[in-house]
């Protein structure tokens, strides 16, 4: 949710990382926009519990990417 929300803003996210335990919006906030990216008109839960799964599988691989840190990923900004 945390970096769909960003995205969603506009917010640069080149050098945001995911904190665990971070608490942003509501509950009802989240499911809206979790429904808004899933890609289905009227998601089931299997369909949304599959996006986020995959969605947080991806960004943790962009996260530990060397393309994306700090000091390579300014080579390759927005990357």
């Amino acid at each position: 949710y945390q970096y769909l929300s960003k995205y969603k803003r506009n917010e640069n996210l080149d050098h945001f990382t995911f904190v665990s335990g971070r608490i942003e919006g509501t509950e009802k906030e989240c499911l809206a926009c979790l429904m808004e990216f899933c890609g289905s008109s009227n998601p089931s839960w299997t369909e949304l519990s599959n996006f986020t799964h995959f969605l947080n599988f991806q960004l943790r691989k962009c996260e530990k990417s060397v393309f994306c840190s700090p000091v390579v990923g300014k080579q390759f900004r927005g990357f």
